[in-house]
């Protein structure tokens, strides 16, 4: 199995500390090893990607890697720094006690504490008052697949949907080699060198920072498949209609797939950060005169890495908080991974399930749909211990949706290098395109692109939202207004604290998988529609 030297280590530095930048290098190493993330044999950046990457200069890379070196954890290899193959560590890996065939579950119910002063009831929409928790709000219309497929092309439109563009430069002789091999192969029993979940879990330990061995990871038919695994599990676990907490704005998609599984949906305002602990019920006394009566979430659902529309990453700190409020309230956090490999600018963080170290709380869901296209339908699943094993009996009995042809093919396209080498193209092509967009639009007065760490969208904030696509579908290039990604416009009763978006602002959202050509012409159509 081949490892790329341009994988995005989750390296990062803290120019607050008041510890020199190359001392943290040399201690992120030393902890990576430690704990398995990286191993021996496995590569680092060159010094040169690395310092780009970081911000940083050269000689502090390098600097780190001779002190590395010195220490024994580096070795050159034929013009590459690897983890000294050789190296002995004193300790495997922590690896998960044998998991409970038992299901998460909640929390024992905590007594009421006693209360001294009269609690004050709120209504919906006063500051302070709680989040309605009574019912599903439903979208106030249909909105595109946002992140996947978008709604059928409609003839002689240029389709600027998020998801509606095929990945055309996938067509390449190594991409049909693959499928062609892998298909011949089924006829004759052969596999590739290395299975899907081989390729994966070295993935996730090298880009991720998430150690698990390859039997502990499911294959699925991408994100919507994976969360609907994970609730009907959870549902027959809890015996009830589970509450679960969405983004506002989010993903369409996955808060419909919450009410086909039939539970609840609730959604939890964002801010520029994401979603903020502070905003969930507690079912708990707050303080202040006041009694906090909603019952919390049993599942949360969320995008911490790149909030999707919006793009905010979570802090650590509050990625922290969450983890420890979701332990409290007995709840199960949902990471929906969605485009961590097209991360172009910034340091990125750990995926949220790489700081579960007691592998309790997080489960992370990953697809390729954004670097191999929607129609591939592959992604995966990494559950904490105590889940896996319902996750992995419940796959079993419904079936893998996913082909082995499918899993063998993307199998031996990792393994030659080419998903790695594609998925840098990726990257740049979205840099270079969303760059497009902002040269052509940023300077229109009342439009703004707003800044984003990368992805395969753009948010374009515009004054009248309902007049640019309207008027951009009648000179023939569709696009999707940013309140399609709100549930009934905003989350009913959400308390306005740390800056919490509580109403849809005014915007479109523009997908970066169109062709150059198609990405020009339709921008060109947007500037004279707002600019008019």
């Amino acid at each position: 199995m081949r490892h790329p030297r341009d994988i995005d280590l989750p390296l990062t530095v803290d120019r607050t500390s008041g510890v020199a930048l190359g001392e943290q290098l040399v201690r992120r190493v030393r902890d990576l090893v430690a704990r398995g993330v990286l191993r021996p044999g496995d590569p680092l950046p060159s010094s040169r990607a690395l310092a780009a990457r970081l911000g940083i200069s050269r000689g502090t890379v390098t600097a780190a890697w001779d002190v590395l070196a010195g220490e024994g954890y580096l070795v050159a290899d034929r013009g590459a720094t690897r983890i000294t193959p050789s190296l002995h560590l004193d300790r495997e890996p922590a690896r998960p006690t044998p998991p409970s065939a038992a299901p998460l579950a909640p929390p024992p119910a905590r007594p009421r504490p006693a209360r001294t002063t009269t609690p004050c009831t709120t209504s919906p929409g006063r500051p302070g008052a709680a989040p309605s928790l009574a019912a599903p709000v439903v979208p106030h219309r249909t909105p595109p697949d946002a992140r996947g497929a978008a709604t059928p092309h409609e003839e002689g439109l240029f389709d600027l949907r998020p998801g509606a563009g095929p990945v055309t430069s996938l067509d390449t002789p190594a991409w049909r080699g693959a499928w062609r091999n892998a298909a011949g192969a089924a006829a004759t029993g052969e596999t590739a060198d290395t299975s899907l979940q081989g390729h994966l879990s070295a993935y996730l330990r090298l880009s991720r920072g998430i150690v698990r061995a390859p039997e502990e990871i499911l294959v699925t038919a991408g994100v919507r498949d994976g969360l609907q695994l994970v609730l009907r599990v959870l549902g027959l676990a809890r015996r009830r209609t589970l509450r679960v907490a969405v983004e506002n704005p989010g993903y369409p998609a996955l808060r419909r797939v919450v009410a086909a599984t039939g539970h609840t949906a609730l959604p939890i305002p964002v801010d520029a950060h994401g979603l903020d602990p502070a905003v969930l019920p507690a079912g708990s006394w707050s303080g202040a005169g006041r009694w906090d009566v909603a019952a919390p979430p049993d599942v949360l659902v969320l995008t911490p890495g790149h909030q999707y529309p919006l793009g905010g990453t979570m802090p650590v700190s509050r990625r922290a908080e969450l983890l420890s409020w979701a332990r409290e309230h007995g709840a199960v956090v949902i990471e929906d991974d969605y485009d961590s490999e097209l991360r172009h600018t910034g340091q990125p963080l750990p995926a949220l399930g790489a700081l579960d170290t007691a592998r309790d709380t997080v489960v992370t869901l990953g697809s390729f749909a954004k670097v191999l296209g929607s129609a591939v339908g592959v992604g995966h699943l990494v559950a904490p211990a105590p889940l896996l094993p319902e996750l992995l009996r419940a796959r079993a009995d419904l079936g893998s949706p996913v082909s082995r042809v499918a899993q063998d093919a993307i199998a031996r396209f990792m393994d030659a290098g080419e998903f790695q080498r594609h998925t840098a193209r990726m990257r740049r092509s979205f840099r270079r395109r969303r760059s497009l967009v902002s040269d052509a639009l940023d300077p229109l007065p009342g439009v703004v692109v707003a800044p984003m760490a990368g992805g395969a969208h753009a948010v374009v904030e515009v004054p009248d939202e309902a007049a640019a696509v309207a008027g951009a579908r009648e000179r023939g290039v569709l696009v999707s207004g940013l309140r399609d990604y709100w549930a009934g416009g905003a989350a009913a009763g959400a308390p306005e604290r740390r800056g919490a978006a509580s109403s849809p602002g005014e915007g479109l959202v523009l997908g970066l998988t169109a062709r150059d050509e198609d990405l020009v012409r339709g921008t060109r159509v947007l500037r004279d529609v707002l600019g008019g």
